[in-house]
């Protein structure tokens, strides 16, 4: 091996190409490493330059910058995506480098549609669960109540806009729409009146119950007023009603119930 110039002068190349390369990444590891490299602002910004409502720069402080390690070049941006993530209010998070030592976070918000549930926790228009402070949430007025089996949350948030369709001929809000763990539906007006709706067996059940209750809602306000405490709607054609003092059951006929 030692008389055969060629495989020599070929080690020697591997050789002295290993070495250079060591030399070049270690001196690349030097560069990076400088000062002026490390991370000096991350500059927060809403989705579309919208202004951020609801997350502060304290809480950013001790939830989020803990969790960051590296500089301008080492820190992963994953792992910066996922420390602001973790942060109460942020629904999502995109992160990009700005030379030389800055991180742009761009943080889209949750918009709060209502309570879920009994222990404290919130549900967007998205129909995403998540904690967050609930004084924060209803600085604009009570938010609507919501509550169903796990899986549940996108369809009773869709429901909900549904119903306030619905209602809105009667001048009537859902204030709270439950779902039971059988999958029966219960809503509070915002009158204080609760609405049995049931099961919803079509598409068009909910649909078809909650427009007759719109339908022959002034009917009953003309006469009972303030008195409706409860309607059950699971009826065909017909209600039962429970007012202060007064228990009425009726089966009506569907031309008359139903108001197109």
């Amino acid at each position: 091996m030692w008389h055969d110039i060629k495989t020599l002068n070929a080690t020697a190349n591997v050789l002295f190409g290993m070495v250079a390369l060591a030399l070049v990444s270690a001196g690349l590891w030097w560069v990076v490493q400088r000062p002026m490299f490390s991370l000096k602002v991350i500059q927060l910004e809403g989705v579309a330059q919208a202004p951020l409502r609801y997350v502060n720069p304290s809480t950013v402080r001790s939830t989020a910058l803990p969790r960051i390690r590296g500089n301008f070049f080492t820190a992963n941006l994953d792992g910066v995506r996922s420390a602001f993530e973790a942060v109460p209010w942020v629904r999502r998070a995109a992160v990009r480098r700005e030379w030389p030592n800055r991180l742009v976070v761009s943080l889209e918000e949750h918009q709060p549609l209502g309570t879920w549930g009994e222990d404290g926790k919130l549900v967007s228009v998205y129909g995403d669960v998540f904690t967050a402070n609930l004084a924060e949430a209803e600085e604009d007025g009570d938010l609507p109540e919501f509550g169903g089996p796990n899986g549940s949350e996108q369809e009773v948030v869709a429901r909900f806009q549904d119903m306030r369709k619905w209602l809105a001929p009667a001048n009537l809000v859902p204030e709270s729409v439950q779902l039971s763990s059988r999958y029966a539906w219960t809503i509070r007006l915002n009158n204080g009146m609760t609405v049995e709706l049931g099961r919803e067996q079509t598409r068009e059940t909910l649909k078809g119950r909650v427009e007759r209750l719109a339908g022959i809602y002034p009917q009953l306000a003309a006469r009972l007023q303030d008195r409706i405490e409860s309607v059950d709607m699971r009826y065909p054609n017909g209600l039962a009603l429970k007012a202060t003092g007064l228990t009425i059951g009726s089966e009506l006929k569907k031309k008359q119930a139903e108001r197109k």
